[in-house]
């Protein structure tokens, strides 16, 4: 009977290993060529893998929660679609320690009742959690580590850096004596605060799915880590109104797609990480890390309700067409389910569009470890003043407004006013001669 074997796929340069979530097909099932075969996870993204081939799936060799490396078998297809008897496996393989997603700690830790271990809600890669309990890290510790991966997931840096300085404190600890031991105790707790509330009868309670809580986890991080100022800005957009407006028919017939004002956003965005290179950066502990590449991230709403950042990269080496191109092809990723690691790793800065959903403004959370994000809001018609050589006139005219938050850290008033001033010009200043 010919066979073909699914191998746990390598979904990223750094990726090693990935936690199977869900699996859409059962043994014995008949599956086409690009059905959805499972669901997996890494600390990076969640991928739905198609199956390579068409046949009757005939051994699963792993179950939903286990952490498999990658290329390793994970299933056997029966080319031929028959279904074969069940079989002792008696080869050798490779012994991996599997553990569920989220729901198994590193370590279980004891609390006063014996066998009721403390579980946690937060992701963790099988390197991190490798690490942890090599380390003896309670579950506990691990949850009060801030994560600077996507969506605020805890990287293999984070717990190297944070074992790092837990022993140089550890060094720098004066012996407790008499008198230091009725000291009270300053560490910062590690349980996080909770708010008192009351749920009634008619009340409905729905639990975060996994990326909510992950989203939720970095947002709250990123609050914690920077401290966030915002400023605004109003800007006439006209010019950039009126050119879209001509070129939107002609540019949809002759590349089969439409053009939004979200690449003329970016393409403005990225000139001004170029002329400000210091927004174009991160923040490592007193270090400042210019990044020398601009890939620029922009926040998609899922139909989930959830939210996801594809990052457009070398967003400064692309035009127009280019950006809008990689801008809709990403989106439709998104929407189905389809982005790949690659797909959301890397950005140095975000835009969050307020404006899809006829919002005025919005003050978004900085997307950690970047050190800004700009808010688009909607475009609306006003009237306005505007200087001719004969005198002031009103006309209606396109205006938003643009704000920026920044992490006040390394990013002051002067420079984070200055920067979002230069996008807002180069939107006002658009050319409305030009080409595509």
């Amino acid at each position: 009977m010919s066979q073909f074997e699914i191998v746990m796929p390598k979904l990223g340069e750094s990726i090693t290993e990935a936690t199977i979530t869900k699996w859409f097909k059962k043994e014995n099932d008949l599956i086409d060529e690009d059905d959805v075969l499972l669901e997996i996870a890494t600390d990076k993204v969640d991928s739905e893998i198609p199956s390579p081939v068409a046949g009757r799936l005939t051994k699963l060799l792993f179950k939903e929660g286990d952490i498999v490396p990658v290329g390793k078998v994970i299933a056997v297809i029966s080319l031929s679609g028959e279904a074969s008897p069940a079989e002792p496996n008696t080869e050798k393989t490779d012994t991996v320690e599997l553990k569920p997603v989220g729901a198994t700690p590193v370590q279980e830790v004891k609390p006063e009742k014996a066998d009721e271990p403390i579980k946690s809600s937060r992701f963790y890669s099988p390197l991190v959690k490798t690490i942890a309990k090599t380390e003896n890290l309670a579950i506990s510790e691990l949850e009060a580590i801030p994560g600077t991966g996507q969506n605020g997931r805890l990287r293999k840096e984070d717990i190297l850096n944070y074992i790092g300085s837990k022993a140089t404190n550890n060094k720098s600890t004066i012996p407790k004596t008499e008198e230091t031991s009725k000291q009270p105790n300053t560490a910062v707790p590690v349980e996080k605060p909770k708010v008192a509330l009351s749920v009634s009868a008619e009340d409905e309670i729905i639990e975060m799915d996994r990326l909510r809580r992950l989203i939720a986890d970095h947002m709250v991080m990123s609050k914690q880590v920077a401290p966030h100022v915002t400023n605004f800005v109003e800007a006439d957009v006209t010019n950039m109104v009126v050119w879209r407006n001509n070129i939107k028919d002609s540019y949809q017939a002759r590349e089969k797609e439409k053009i939004t004002f979200m690449p003329l956003f970016i393409e403005a965005v990225a000139k001004s990480l170029k002329d400000f290179p210091q927004v174009n950066a991160s923040v490592d502990g007193y270090n400042i890390i210019l990044r020398k590449r601009i890939n620029i991230g922009v926040a998609v709403a899922l139909p989930s309700g959830n939210l996801i950042v594809p990052v457009i990269k070398n967003a400064d080496h692309l035009n127009v067409v280019g950006i809008s191109k990689e801008m809709n092809r990403l989106a439709e990723l998104a929407r189905n389910n389809k982005l790949g690691p690659d797909d959301i790793q890397g950005g140095t800065f975000t835009i969050s569009n307020f404006g899809t959903f006829r919002n005025t403004m919005g003050t978004p959370i900085i997307n950690q470890p970047q050190v800004a994000i700009l808010a688009t809001g909607n475009i609306e018609k006003k009237p306005a003043v505007v200087e001719t050589p004969t005198g002031d006139i009103i006309a209606i005219r396109h205006k938003m407004f643009l704000s920026l938050t920044y992490d006040h850290r390394v990013i002051d008033g002067a420079l984070g006013g200055a920067f979002l001033r230069r996008i807002a010009d180069y939107l006002e200043n658009f050319d409305l001669n030009r080409s595509i």
